[in-house]
């Protein structure tokens, strides 16, 4: 405790509620879930898990509640600027046809819903900030992903990294994370998990807490 030994990362996370065409979200369960079992597994010193916090799979219209749980992680991180600590935000979400955990290195300022979300939006080739400019602007992490993505498979894990979160709510809020961390100076990822009929929810869960204490590792 106190100021000796190394800064302390604080870790949220985010998941999403079901949505069309996806009647379970693991996201929802495993963020749900997930202090309880990091309670019970215990996680390396110095890494604290934060919010963990379910979202409306929507865009626009749940904006303003992404901002309040997004500015909640660094109130008062101003207040000590030499304690050295970092704030690292996870965020999950379900790609129903993926086979293996995917690591997402960029979000796209692009908003191009396949289907309306939870709220009815259907946007259509639409920026998501339109001060940040045309629709083919990037955001990248400043995570070292194929570190972490090696460090996972050697843990057992099938994981990859991508540069396409696709152009749905998940993109969405990755574009406005990013863009949040730069301003604020902390860390954001983006993670895609698979259904629980793909990969089972204890396999899900594992995977979850050892990607906290890897996040930690690299930061």
């Amino acid at each position: 405790m106190g100021s000796e030994g190394p800064p302390e990362v604080t870790i949220h996370v985010t998941g999403f509620k079901k949505f069309h065409g996806v009647s379970e979200n693991p996201t929802e369960t495993i963020v749900g879930n997930l202090k309880e079992y990091v309670k019970k597994k215990g996680l390396p010193k110095g890494v604290n898990l934060g919010t963990c916090c379910v979202l409306d799979t929507a865009g626009e219209g749940a904006l303003d509640s992404l901002y309040q749980i997004l500015k909640s992680a660094v109130t008062g991180l101003d207040l000590e600027p030499s304690n050295g600590a970092r704030v690292i935000w996870l965020h999950f979400g379900v790609n129903s046809g993926a086979t293996r955990f995917a690591l997402e290195n960029q979000a796209v300022n692009e908003a191009t819903f396949r289907c309306p979300d939870e709220l009815g939006w259907k946007p259509q080739r639409l920026a998501i900030v339109p001060a940040d400019g045309g629709i083919s602007q990037i955001k990248e992490t400043s995570l070292p992903l194929d570190k972490m993505t090696k460090a996972l498979t050697k843990m057992g894990f099938d994981v990859t990294t991508s540069n396409d979160a696709g152009r749905f709510v998940c993109n969405y809020v990755y574009y406005h994370s990013l863009r949040f961390a730069e301003e604020h100076g902390i860390k954001s990822l983006f993670v895609h998990v698979p259904l629980f009929l793909t990969v089972d929810e204890e396999t899900q869960m594992q995977f979850a807490a050892s990607l906290l204490e890897v996040l930690a590792l690299f930061s």
